[in-house]
């Protein structure tokens, strides 16, 4: 009775979690409003396109309403998420792929690029796209660990990886990086 009166704004993630699995699709609303910022910021992190992430971000937001059911409180409601939130990036990503090797194979134009950045000098906006060019391991630790600010414990609990290899994939991206940024001159 105490939750039902307290207001969607002062309510934890595990009460709005609560009435959401039970069909309360305001307390839904509420959990959605609340974390949407941090879907959208990894979603760009992880594409680096804004269309791309506000995609992302609405397919996180459809299967969050399919899957609020499974989800189980082991852990964070945020490492959940994000897992969930780098999953539809993946999927995004292959079905691009997908996507572009039909029309590649039909001897179609390339699917239309991407909006040109705003800031195409920026040093850190160069940066965040050669980490999107690093294989999927190390391009996903560093994502969450210097993109989102996790600890190497929570983004190995995200990669569901041990620490250690967490803390190699970082090693390892960062030396391609320094490659990466040395042959773009940038460092």
């Amino acid at each position: 009775m105490t939750a039902m009166m307290l207001d969607d704004s002062e309510a934890s993630d595990a009460e709005l979690i609560g009435r959401a699995r039970g069909g309360d699709r305001g307390a839904f609303g509420k959990l959605l409003e609340r974390h949407y910022g941090f879907v959208y910021r990894a979603a760009y992190r992880w594409c680096g396109r804004k269309a791309d992430a506000e995609d992302i971000a609405q397919d996180v937001c459809v299967r969050l309403g399919r899957a609020i059911r499974d989800y189980q409180g082991n852990g964070a409601f945020t490492t959940w998420l994000y897992a969930m939130t780098l999953n539809a990036a993946r999927d995004m990503m292959r079905k691009r792929a997908r996507d572009t090797a039909k029309t590649d194979a039909y001897g179609a134009y390339a699917l239309i690029a991407g909006e040109a950045s705003a800031e195409a000098d920026d040093p850190a906006e160069a940066l965040w796209a050669a980490v999107r060019t690093l294989p999927d391991k190390q391009r996903d630790a560093v994502l969450l660990v210097y993109g989102e600010g996790l600890s190497h414990a929570a983004a190995a609990e995200v990669m569901a990886i041990s620490e250690t290899t967490v803390s190699w994939h970082i090693h390892e991206a960062k030396k391609r990086l320094k490659v990466l940024m040395r042959s773009a001159g940038e460092v």
